[in-house]
Parts: structure tokens; sequence; C-alpha cells
């Protein structure tokens, strides 16, 4: 009897629940890499077809930079300077929440839409392409859509407006898928060094304030602030129209900055934190877009009659980082069982996925490189060492 209660966080991994976690997280990062390496991918075949098009050079240059604008590259400062604005914004979310809740709710819900567009766009054009000519509909200043992202908007809306009026869980998950796969495919990573200093700055910011908030604020603010639910803006709006059945039945909004999985057995749910997903992702992107990188490299080395290095190896960079990253998410589960309170979760994914990255780019030889400057295309030596 003993001994089963002594290895009950054994079976708890298996649960519905912590199943879930796993297989959801992963997918999210793997498709979030892929949209960004599929955006990359496009933008520059676009890249090469305006340049063979274009009359002059400087339209060509233009529009590079307005294919650049769409994504978010973090330089060393902004990498630094990140911890120290999640924990403001957290520190506002924890004072203020009870004032500011109605206008959280809001801008979550308007950002969760887009977001959520995003996911369900290449869905949208499985279905719209084969039966739309692919001509753009213009709707004046707000720009010009095709049917296709008309239609994901608004399946969208559509889920987020349910999603207020019952507060579902599961709506809720859809939005936070989103909102993983849109920062994933919108937000990179230049280098390892900047990688590194990100995540290493959020594993301070995490373990701070779950392990030591409590000893400043006499609670736990990350807990706190992820288990707190909004107030619903429909009941509010009804409570000012003197609607009183309207006004009882809205539900309070739990915002999607998590992801939630019930359990089939005791009725537990499973968390995990977006951002738990979204940072570790961000890392697994560049070694995806670096893992494509090499991959052409070869094949230039191959156009050139120069022989690709024999040293490297079957498992890439992306491989050796999803898995450290599935391990980080096992032990945190584990920890969070044996020890029964909850967990920085980046306590555990950073050292998994970072060290095990490092070691493999040591190796191979490829560390330097992925530090600082890892997309720099040099031509081939024809008397280089193999």
């Amino acid at each position: 009897m003993s001994s089963q209660v002594d290895y009950q966080w054994a079976y708890t991994i298996m649960d519905s629940s912590r199943v879930s976690t796993f297989l959801i997280s992963i997918l999210l990062i793997v498709y979030g890499s892929f949209r960004s390496l599929n955006m990359e991918q496009e933008a520059r075949e676009r890249e090469k077809e305006k340049s063979k098009n274009s009359n002059g050079s400087s339209v060509c240059l233009t529009d590079i930079s307005k294919q650049k604008q769409d994504v978010q590259t973090l330089d060393t400062m902004q990498a630094l300077c990140l911890p120290l604005g999640a924990s403001i914004s957290l520190l506002v979310m924890f004072f203020f929440f009870d004032s500011m809740q109605m206008l959280f709710a809001i801008c979550t819900a308007i950002i969760a839409t887009v977001a959520l567009a995003f996911l369900l766009l290449p869905m949208c054009q499985y279905i719209i392409n084969p039966c739309s000519d692919g001509n753009k509909i213009s709707f004046g200043i707000c720009g010009r859509f095709t049917m296709a992202e008309l239609l994901s908007f608004s399946m969208a809306l559509f889920i987020v407006c349910i999603w207020v009026l019952t507060g579902h869980w599961l709506l809720m998950d859809a939005m936070g898928m989103g909102l993983c796969v849109a920062f994933i495919a919108f937000v990179r990573l230049p280098s390892l060094k900047v990688s590194t200093l990100l995540l290493t700055g959020l594993l301070i910011y995490d373990v701070f304030w779950v392990f030591f908030s409590s000893y400043i604020f006499n609670t736990n603010v990350m807990v706190k602030v992820a288990t707190r639910s909004a107030e619903n803006p429909v009941g509010v709006v009804a409570r000012k129209l003197h609607i009183g059945g309207v006004a009882k039945e809205a539900p309070r909004l739990s915002l999607p900055g998590k992801l939630v999985f019930p359990s089939i057995h005791n009725g537990r749910f499973s968390m995990l934190g977006l951002g738990d997903i979204v940072m570790p992702g961000l890392l697994l992107c560049f070694v995806m877009r670096y893992d494509a990188y090499k991959k052409s490299q070869l094949l230039h080395f191959g156009e050139t009659g120069v022989p690709p290095p024999r040293h490297l190896g079957r498992i890439s960079y992306f491989h050796c980082s999803l898995i450290g990253y599935f391990l980080g998410l096992v032990t945190a589960t584990v920890s969070s069982e044996i020890f029964k309170a909850a967990q920085p979760a980046l306590l555990y994914l950073v050292p998994f996925t970072l060290l095990p990255l490092l070691t493999m780019a040591y190796l191979k030889g490829d560390l330097r490189r992925m530090w600082s400057e890892p997309f720099i295309i040099q031509q081939p030596s024809k008397h280089m060492d193999v």
C-alpha cells in the first residue's frame, strides 16, 4: 500500500490531462516553427521573382523592406529587457487586475481573434483556393484580403464570441493555441547568443516569481495572476442596460494566458503557461531555420563541385532540442507531483533544450557561427577540409 502512495506521481504522468499537455505543446511548437520557416521561404521566393521582373532596383528594395516588417527579430537589448517587461506586466495584473479586468478581457479577445485567424488560415486556404481565383477584395483603409483570409477571420471571430458567452475552457485553449503559433511564427531569434540571453533571463524571471514572490507579496504572484478570472463584458453591459437575466448568466472569463486540459479520471485540470510553450518554441524555431540553412548550404556545395562535410550527423539540431523539450516537460511534471506545488516550468525546459543544443553545436563545430552570425552565406572554398 505504501509503495502505491510513494509512486503515485508515476501514474499521474500518464493521466489524460498530462498526455494532452505534452502532445499539444509539442505540436504547437512544431507547427509554429514550420509556419515561420514557410513564411521565410515564401518571402525569399517573392524577392527572387520581383528582382527578376522589376525594372528598377529601388522598387525591389521597397518590397523587401515591407516583407521584413511582417516579422519582429529580437536583438540583444530586447532579449535582456523582455524579462523585465514581463515582470512589470505581471505586477500590473497583480495589483490592478480588479480595476483593469475589462480592458484585459477586451484586449485579449481582439489579439486572440487575429492570432486564431492566423492559425486557421492554412485550413481555410485548403478549402477555398480550389474554388477561388485568388483575387483580393478591397475593404478601403482596412486593406485587401483574400476569401480564405476573410473566412479564417470570420471563424476566429465566431469562436471568440462563443467563448465570451460561455467561457468554455476548450475555446480558451483554441485562442491560446493561436497566440502560441502566431508568436512563434512572427518573432524570430537571430542567433544563439540572443537565444541564450533571452531564455536565461526568463528562467530567472520564472523562478523568482514562482518561488520567491511569496516572501515579498505574501502570495505566489505567478499562480495568483494565472488563476484569476475577469468579469464578462457581456455581463457588465447587461447590468448597465438593466437586463438581469443576461447579467446573471454571463460567466466570468479565464483569460487565455495558459492551456488547461481536464482529466477523464478525477476531474482535475493540468495547466501549462503559454510562455512555457512560446519561449522554448522560439529557440526551436531558430534551430529549425538553421537546419534549413545548413541543407541549403549542402545543396550549394553540390552545385559548386565541393563535397559536403562528413561530420554532419543524422540527428538535426531541431530534433535534439525537441527531445530535450519533451524531457523537460516530463521532469517539470514529476517535480510538481513530488513537491505538490506549482513549479516554474522554464527551470526545467531551458536547461533541457539549451544545454544539449550548445553541446551538439560544439561537437559539430557550428557553435561559433550559431552564436553570432549563423545565417551569413559564405562561398565554399574548393580546398576546404573534409
